[in-house]
């Protein structure tokens, strides 16, 4: 079973799939397309029942049928299977088997190096098999190691029919890191109780807690005339747009918060004299202090537009998800069967509120309570990305706990 999983993760995170935020189209890039056509061809050939890749968004969902006479909950298990804004074309992963707890040099010639002191989360692998980038695209764990566990984890109680379990549904879709896979998600077909993401982090994190997040995408129209007889005519799109961003509360942003703290967040920006775009996420755990932080970024911009005879910024804020602890905390019935399964193997819950959000955060206000479940990786999003082979088998354990003490209870 391990090769199976480990197999199974390697030739996933080679397929590029990765999302692309300026198409319009579901899935927003062709490659999430084949590689979910791939995956139906597989969890067939596996003997999962119900097998259908949805054509309207693109959640390829499946089933375990019960093989128990007892009444039980329909639980399922949901990854995504786009990758982030980061190069994923040519991932060469590397094995460091035995790791021994020094610095890993990624890529000698770049000088990319997966240092101890940059990320002491290091000190927690000793001794395991690590798989990491070759420091010139990210992995893909995120969440290729989630749709591999969940597979892996599927094929182990098809397998082996004495395991008594309920019904089990999984689903995997598209465009979860650029925000928009569990928009048309369909909680009436996918049918369940309860489900649970497998897209967190490190071994033993169980998240009900997730951010409100917003984005907001601000284009500045400027007037671009020569420097030289610019005065009382010029208007820098450029220059507002630097205000805009020093008008924000400097501590408020990712590198000065941590916990429950929010953030307004610059994730892209181009532009010229005569015209620019600023696209902030804006999260934050509370409620109020969320709607607090959009109302202070439209009250910048509309006192910035004040100058002028005809306003020469707008802004599309819009929200993305909401805090999925409103829903789960009216039933901790899923938080609790996860909790417990976990101990069955000696994992020990951590139990924090998610800096970011999962495909959960909208598919629990949907009507679908949707915790979400550590995969094992770390550092995502990036050339420090890695994953140890051991924190992907125990997410597959879990898996396979939670569906055996379903029953028991």
């Amino acid at each position: 079973m391990p090769n199976q999983l480990l197999e199974r993760f390697i030739s996933y995170i080679k397929k590029d799939t990765r999302s692309n935020y300026a198409s319009k189209t579901v899935p927003s890039s062709p490659n999430q397309t084949a590689f979910l056509q791939d995956l139906v061809i597989e969890l067939e050939e596996l003997g999962f029942s119900d097998v259908r890749l949805n054509p309207v968004n693109s959640f390829v969902t499946a089933t375990i049928p019960s093989n128990t006479n007892k009444t039980v909950p329909t639980i399922g298990f949901i990854a995504h299977v786009d990758t982030a804004d980061f190069n994923s074309v040519g991932i060469n992963p590397q094995f460091h088997e035995n790791y021994d707890g020094n610095d890993i040099v990624l890529h000698e010639g770049k000088n990319f190096v997966l240092s101890v002191t940059d990320f002491p989360n290091l000190n927690n692998y000793k001794g395991q098999t690590l798989i990491t980038t070759d420091g010139t695209t990210l992995l893909g764990a995120d969440d290729k190691a989630g749709v591999a566990e969940i597979v892996t984890a599927g094929a182990y109680l098809l397998a082996n029919p004495s395991i008594q379990h309920g019904t089990i549904r999984v689903a995997f879709g598209p465009d979860e890191e650029i925000g928009r896979g569990a928009d048309l998600f369909d909680v009436a077909d996918f049918a369940c109780d309860f489900a649970y993401t497998m897209d967190g982090g490190p071994v033993g994190e169980l998240q009900y807690e997730s951010f409100n997040a917003a984005q907001a995408e601000i284009t500045i129209q400027g007037k671009n005339v020569h420097p030289g007889s610019a005065k009382n005519t010029m208007v820098n799109a450029l220059s507002l747009a630097s205000e805009i961003q020093t008008s924000l509360p400097v501590y408020q942003s990712p590198e000065f918060t941590c916990g429950r703290e929010g953030f307004y967040h610059l994730v892209f920006t181009e532009g010229t004299v005569e015209e620019a775009t600023l696209v902030y996420i804006i999260r934050d755990h509370d409620k109020t202090l969320f709607e607090d932080k959009k109302a202070y970024l439209t009250k910048v911009v509309d006192e910035i537009n004040a100058r002028f005879d005809n306003p020469r910024i707008s802004l599309n804020l819009f929200d993305q998800y909401y805090n999925m602890a409103e829903v789960i905390e009216k039933d901790f019935q899923s938080v609790e069967l996860a909790k417990e399964a976990m101990m069955n193997l000696d994992i020990r819950p951590i139990i924090e509120p998610i800096r970011g959000g999962t495909d959960g955060s909208k598919i629990s206000f949907m009507g679908l309570p949707t915790p979400n479940i550590f995969a094992g990786g770390e550092n995502f999003h990036g050339r420090y990305e890695f994953v140890s082979l051991q924190s992907m088998e125990k997410a597959r354990d879990v898996i396979i706990e939670i569906a055996k003490l379903a029953v028991s209870k």
